[in-house]
């Protein structure tokens, strides 16, 4: 990945939506190099254009970590496929420390939290103990990562 890729992600993650004409004009090079260049960068999944919708627009304004302990490590993977086929999970970290996973979940409501505790988390085989915080408010939130220089030859 040059830096003109790196240019170009930069970009996108600011605005997903920018036209490749302006992409285009940002990166010195023509609509049809940046179209190229996007096509490697999604077929490669170095980039994904995707939506994202605001939590209030969408009444999930309910955010929880949850930590959560396995018992045994021959557990890890079918956690894992569990937790990524639950749609309240937004991210699940395998993590150091005393515990096993950090979640992230969006809810409707602390009932709504509740039920997925209760009916599809803490019922996965091995989990012994979990612990839940409930954000406030939230200061920082971005899906943009800081792009850093390409690597000198």
């Amino acid at each position: 990945m040059d830096e003109i890729d790196r240019t170009l992600i930069s970009l996108l993650q600011q605005e997903g939506r920018l036209p490749q004409s302006l992409l285009a004009a940002e990166t010195g090079l023509s609509q049809s190099a940046v179209h190229e260049r996007l096509r490697r960068l999604t077929a490669s999944g170095a980039i994904k254009i995707v939506g994202v919708a605001d939590p209030q627009a969408v009444d999930l304004t309910l955010l929880a970590f949850v930590f959560v302990g396995l018992d045994r490590p021959e557990r890890d993977d079918g956690f894992r496929q569990a937790m990524s086929a639950e749609p309240a999970v937004l991210e699940c970290h395998h993590i150091t420390g005393d515990w096993s996973y950090l979640l992230k979940i969006r809810a409707a409501t602390v009932a709504g939290l509740e039920a997925v505790l209760t009916e599809r988390i803490k019922r996965q085989p091995g989990v012994v103990r979990s612990h839940t915080m409930l954000a406030l408010s939230t200061a920082k939130e971005t899906h943009s990562l800081p792009i850093l220089p390409a690597p000198k030859a």
